[in-house]
């Protein structure tokens, strides 16, 4: 487990980390497909607070794509970064994901943030922040569907409806078992929209979400348990 400090010039206002969003997300690269699915790994990366003790802990978890077969994994342990607050959410998580992510044995290929891309008020959430700080193709998979709107997908798995600012397509609800409430797909970086979705069909055989962020979040949880066991 590594254990992480928060950077130094870390922002620590509101305004500084929306300068910070500003000028990243010109860096975010759209053009691209990204890996097709079912090949490399893809990896998943999840984090869990104890905001009593100023914990956070951040997990990666790497899959053959292929077979979901867990590769490798990693996970850290540092202090909470940045204050709640809505739409700022990676700066609370960055620091301590870049550390799993880099304390991994192995190239984690696509990466599976749980939370949002460009589905995000400021078209700048966190599987595009660390997609840009990376540059590893990632993409957003989120339980709620956060600002935006959107119509329901028709009940077979693999339904799609697109997730609307106004008219403009952030994402799409996807259905991932039948008759069963979507999970909300966006594009981090490296990758477009219809490859995503195809991603999260893949890594989800038997559930709504996928492998990559049920095993992270069950790993960060642990992680989080061991840290602050007292």
């Amino acid at each position: 487990m590594t254990t992480v400090r928060i950077p130094a010039g870390w922002p620590a206002t509101e305004e500084e980390a929306r300068a910070v969003q500003d000028e990243l997300r010109a860096r975010v690269v759209l053009d691209e497909p990204g890996p097709p699915p079912g090949s490399g790994h893809v990896t998943g990366v999840d984090v869990a607070y104890d905001d009593e003790r100023d914990v956070v802990a951040a997990a990666a978890v790497v899959l053959d794509a292929a077979t979901l077969r867990v590769v490798a994994e990693a996970t850290a342990i540092g202090r909470i970064s940045f204050p709640y607050v809505p739409g700022l959410l990676a700066f609370r998580e960055i620091p301590t994901v870049l550390a799993a992510l880099a304390a991994l044995p192995c190239p984690p290929g696509l990466v599976v943030c749980d939370g949002y891309g460009l589905a995000h008020p400021r078209r700048f959430g966190l599987a595009s922040h660390l997609g840009v700080l990376t540059d590893l193709p990632t993409i957003g998979v989120a339980k709620n569907p956060f600002t935006f709107h959107h119509d329901d997908p028709a009940a077979p798995r693999g339904s799609t409806s697109p997730l609307l600012a106004d008219t403009e397509e952030v994402g799409r609800a996807l259905r991932t078992r039948e008759s069963v409430k979507p999970v909300f797909v966006s594009v981090g970086h490296r990758t477009d929209l219809d490859n995503a979705c195809a991603h999260v069909l893949a890594l989800t055989p038997s559930y709504r979400l996928p492998e990559t962020t049920r095993r992270a979040d069950a790993l960060c949880r642990g992680a989080l348990r061991e840290a602050t066991e007292v």
